[in-house]
């Protein structure tokens, strides 16, 4: 058996608060643009037989059992308990939480309650710009009141974070560089005048920034010398490269989320940059019995000191608790495989063990200096 700490989820967001149908439930287990097959379920992935097989011991249900009775266990203990049990269930003893998603999600204080951890704030760049904006009455005033949010967002978070993939992505891959300060202006003076003007909007509910201000929003993250999580997205992080080299220094700490099918290109760009980490995340609980692959090949190609585990997990606590129960297996399996055949030894596989749970994300969040 390999020894682990109390895990810190390095990327997740809240829960939700509400009573959840089959349909409802279905459609936030996995990522799909629609509806499943006629005739079939959302269950009939990796992702939903992981969830039936670790979250029903903990509502006290037997392991494997069918949907509809996990999902009656869960009404009748009700969302809140229901979350609790799951959350207390997982082993996670911090949790890196990504405040800037829409819909009733818990936020850190309540996630921390429910799951008797500590919770820290990763707060996403785009809502500074939009709160900024909506206080703002002249370019002028957005870009003081912008950089006033960014300066005092950095004093209690532990990261900056972007859910605006597509768009960063293609901003950064043709100019990775800074913006100087009359594009800037331009820019915000564009954007300004779309929101007024009644643009479209992104599905969180507000306008995306224009790309010359998302680059802008990023270079102040660094900046503030706070890490910044970058979802990789479907092309993984090759869009992201000169931003990558662009940033490199030491000020700089940049953590890739994601990327999965393309999860070894993201442990690459981890091992041939110092401030580039990467995140073993919701790929293992995705993959299901698969996870202990996935996590070979991570382990693999970036250093050990590199890589962090998080469930990415959000809505659905079951997310949170596969993400945590799922990796602690494959990390089991992986290390103890290793142990077993001779390759390492006991006392390096507990150490190694110990990083990629909670040591790395410690110590790159700076989180035991948060008292």
């Amino acid at each position: 058996m390999i020894e682990t700490p109390p895990l810190v989820d390095q990327h997740c967001h809240g829960v939700l608060r509400t009573e959840l149908g089959l349909a409802t439930f279905e459609a936030r287990l996995v990522h799909c643009a629609g509806p499943p097959a006629a005739g079939t379920t959302f269950f009939d992935t990796q992702a939903g037989f992981a969830v039936r097989r670790w979250c029903p011991p903990l509502l006290g249900l037997e392991p494997h059992c069918a949907p509809a009775r996990y999902l009656a266990r869960r009404r009748e203990l009700g969302a809140a308990e229901s979350a609790r049990r799951l959350l207390r269930g997982s082993g996670v003893g911090a949790y890196l939480v990504d405040t800037g998603a829409p819909g009733d999600l818990t936020g850190p204080k309540d996630l921390a309650l429910a799951g008797d951890a500590e919770a820290f704030e990763v707060v996403r760049l785009e809502t500074l710009a939009e709160g900024a904006a909506d206080a703002a009455g002249t370019v002028s005033a957005f870009l003081a009141g912008l950089a006033g949010a960014v300066h005092h967002a950095a004093a209690g978070a532990v990261a900056f974070g972007c859910g605006a993939h597509a768009g960063y992505a293609a901003a950064l891959a043709g100019a990775p560089e800074p913006p100087g300060p009359g594009e800037v202006r331009g820019a915000a003076g564009r954007w300004l005048a779309a929101r007024t003007g009644g643009g479209a909007v992104r599905a969180g509910g507000g306008m995306p920034p224009d790309p010359v201000l998302l680059r802008h929003l990023l270079w102040s993250a660094v900046a503030s010398g706070l890490p910044l999580q970058l979802h990789t997205g479907g092309a993984g992080p090759g869009p992201l490269a000169g931003f990558v080299r662009a940033t490199a220094g030491p000020r700089a700490r940049l953590v890739l989320l994601g990327g999965y099918p393309h999860h070894r290109d993201t442990a690459r760009f981890a091992a041939a940059y110092p401030h580039v980490h990467a995140d073993l995340g919701p790929a293992l609980a995705r993959t299901g019995a698969r996870a202990a692959g996935v996590l070979a090949e991570l382990l693999e190609l970036a250093p050990f000191g590199k890589l962090m585990f998080s469930s990415g997990g959000r809505g659905l606590p079951e997310l949170h608790a596969v993400g945590a129960l799922a990796f602690r297996e494959a990390l089991g399996r992986v290390l103890g495989g290793w142990v077993a055949d001779g390759a390492w030894s006991r006392r390096d596989a507990d150490r190694v063990a110990g990083m990629l749970a909670a040591g790395n994300a410690r110590r790159v969040y700076r989180l035991d200096e948060r008292g």
